[in-house]
């Protein structure tokens, strides 16, 4: 089976990998428009910010039997002849076509942002690896920054930036930050502590023009008619789905390219897209997991495994919706319904608590007897016993104000631990990995992190497991890897969590 991929970034390369691996027969060609090997593009935010290098995010190289070529982009999709054209004028024939083109940063309507050359000196996006390494290479001689967009990335672009000594004016056009993701209260939670890091934050306004001086850019004005001085501007205003080739090839696409529960277009049963430039049924959430479980889903269709059966608590929820905020400074977590939901008719049950002294905000929401939604501003550990709690399905006590409030005084906050937890608890909740996978594969010989990402691939998504995968290794070196008792799982499902006195 000739299987041609078009894109070569986190959920094309994935998909080349385990379709080479698992799909009978499989011949896999990948087409990739950058020169550089695939990366964790989640945590370019982190590179910008100086918490990680370049060299840190890069992704497990190619299996050998897939003929990767890096640089080569695809110009022409011929579905007649079922044949790629790319950019070195080679022509690739397929059996089956898979897109994973994913999407590009969206530049606003902004005068003087950019010049025949392309954006002026001082403008950026942050999209890839060259944009975070434009930007880095624009930050010794940068004393102020202006971000647009107060999405997630705007908040961890703006937040890196502050850290590094910039003063950061963050602009946006919504009432509230992460208007998707936060209520009213929430976003005021968070814009205070924005403004505890020494930022400026101005909603309800936008760029509209870029000011010039020397070449390069020296203010913005804003739609309030305000100018604000800046040597770095850094639009993180969204992103639109690739579909150019797609659509020159005369298959439907609305947003992204249309395609079915199957994963396949409906004018063309040999071409499928997964990743962000995909609109299957159910819609885009934006996030990364979601592009990893429709390579998986498609990897499976094609290797012809059984159908995963549905977990006896499934409720409809899609638990991988979890939304992280990797900001310096800030931490924000949503899952399921946060924010300005609706009821639609169900007897949903909302509790919050709301501290901007101190930065603090947690609301659950509840049906059945299930955590659906929960959003947190300003604690860590609340987030991570939240998170467990939706992601597995797990039942919460009958009164949800259990969920944020210490049942006793003085009672110690909680913390995620793995000696809590069965083996069957996720603890890569980006790539859905187990921890007795991740014991299996420390007892199997990995010695550290990048060993148990390369055999398990944990950690190679948000990174926020890397704590727990440290202790595996710790508890392996002392001995006690794979000790886990019997009452793990019921500990776990009747723990309640606690709220940290400061979220650290």
């Amino acid at each position: 089976m000739r299987i041609v991929v078009i894109g070569h970034g986190m959920v094309g390369s994935r998909f080349a990998q385990d379709a080479a691996a698992r799909v009978p027969g499989a011949q896999v060609t990948v087409l990739g428009r950058e020169t550089a090997a695939p990366y964790n593009r989640v945590l370019l935010s982190s590179v910008v910010a100086g918490k990680t290098s370049a060299d840190a995010i890069a992704l497990a190289g190619p299996d050998p039997a897939v003929d990767v070529r890096q640089g080569v982009s695809a110009t022409a999709i011929d579905r007649e002849r079922s044949v790629v054209t790319a950019a070195d004028g080679t022509e690739h024939p397929y059996d089956r076509l898979v897109l994973a083109t994913g999407s590009a940063a969206r530049i606003p309507q902004i005068q003087h942002v950019a010049d025949p050359d392309g954006l002026v000196p001082g403008v950026s996006v942050l999209k890839d690896l060259a944009d975070a390494e434009g930007i880095l290479a624009a930050l010794p001689k940068a004393r102020r920054a202006v971000v647009l967009g107060a999405g997630v990335l705007g908040l961890e672009v703006a937040t890196g930036l502050a850290a590094r000594g910039l003063a950061v004016t963050l602009v946006h056009h919504a009432d509230r930050l992460m208007e998707r993701q936060l209520g009213s209260t929430a976003s005021e939670v968070a814009t205070g502590s924005l403004g505890r890091l020494g930022m400026s934050v101005m909603t309800e306004a936008s760029v509209t023009r870029v000011i010039e001086r020397r070449g390069r850019i020296a203010a913005v004005e804003l739609s309030t008619g305000a100018e604000v001085l800046t040597d770095l501007l850094v639009m993180c205003a969204g992103t639109i789905p690739e579909t150019a080739l797609a659509r020159r090839a005369g298959l439907p696409c609305e947003r992204g390219i249309v395609v079915g529960d199957d994963l396949a277009s409906p004018a063309d049963p040999r071409v499928f897209a997964i990743g962000d430039c995909a609109q299957p049924p159910e819609g885009g959430t934006g996030l990364v997991a979601q592009g990893w479980d429709q390579a998986a889903r498609l990897v499976q269709d094609w290797a012809g495994a059984p159908a995963v059966a549905s977990s006896p608590r499934d409720d409809g929820t899609d638990r991988t919706n979890v939304v992280r905020v990797k900001a310096t400074g800030l931490d924000v977590v949503t899952m399921g319904l946060s924010g300005k939901f609706a009821h639609e008719g169900r007897a949903l049950r909302a509790v919050r608590i709301s501290d901007p002294a101190i930065g603090r905000f947690v609301e659950v929401v509840v049906l059945d007897g299930l955590l659906v939604g929960a959003t947190v501003v300003g604690d860590k550990g609340t987030a991570t016993e939240l998170q467990a709690l939706y992601t597995r399905g797990l039942p919460v006590p009958s009164d949800p104000a259990h969920l944020i409030v210490r049942p006793m005084p003085g009672a110690a906050p909680a913390t995620r631990d793995v000696a809590q937890m069965a083996d069957e608890d996720t603890v890569c909740q980006c790539n859905s990995v187990s921890k007795g996978r991740i014991a299996d594969a420390i007892e199997g010989g990995c010695e550290s992190i990048d060993d148990v990402s390369r055999e398990t691939r944990a950690c190679t998504g948000c990174g926020d497991c890397k704590t727990l995968v440290r202790q595996l290794l710790d508890q392996r070196t002392a001995g006690t890897a794979g000790t886990t008792g019997t009452g793990a799982s019921a500990a776990a499902t009747s723990k309640v969590p606690a709220l940290a006195g400061t979220g650290e």
